[in-house]
């Protein structure tokens, strides 16, 4: 393994994210595997909540499909989820994350069209489409939400990824 992926794997061991990775994804009912460059990819995740096809806690890939389907462009996505998890020390990621969400929503009337996190993972990657952002003014004053911008692809992607 590369020196920078067992940098981010022992980070977000001891920042803790990765342990409630674990932890979340045994509470949902996943099975749990080791994956790719310290990653543990987790599939069969039953709860609704979140709202997604995968999502990372720490090193751990959550999916409610089997977890050979995470590859590709999906797998890089959430992996660089994961990165995120490590630069913010793990317990700031989510409040981070949900500003983000916020932020996106107002902008373009989809969580991550304008959302850093998932800018940064790579929107297409992800399963998303862009959303056009609107003027701060429409935004504020409740201005139209884009056509099925933001929503993941059929068959592909996150929609939190």
């Amino acid at each position: 393994m590369e020196r920078r992926h067992r940098l981010r794997e022992v980070g977000n061991w001891l920042n803790l994210s990765t342990p409630l990775g674990l932890a979340v994804a045994r509470v949902g009912g996943a099975r749990v595997g080791r994956g790719p460059r310290g990653l543990w990819l987790a599939g069969g995740y039953r709860p609704r909540f979140p709202f997604a096809a995968a999502f990372t806690v720490g090193n751990v890939i959550i999916s409610r499909g089997r977890p050979e389907q995470l590859r590709g462009g999906l797998l890089d996505h959430e992996e660089r989820h994961s990165w995120q998890w490590f630069a913010l020390l793990g317990v700031f990621f989510l409040p981070a994350y949900l500003l983000a969400t916020a932020w996106s929503w107002l902008r373009t009337g989809d969580r991550a069209s304008a959302n850093v996190f998932e800018v940064d993972a790579g929107l297409e990657r992800g399963g998303y489409r862009r959303a056009p952002v609107r003027p701060l003014p429409d935004a504020l004053s409740g201005g139209r939400r884009g056509r099925g911008a933001g929503r993941p692809r059929p068959g592909g992607g996150s929609p939190r990824g």
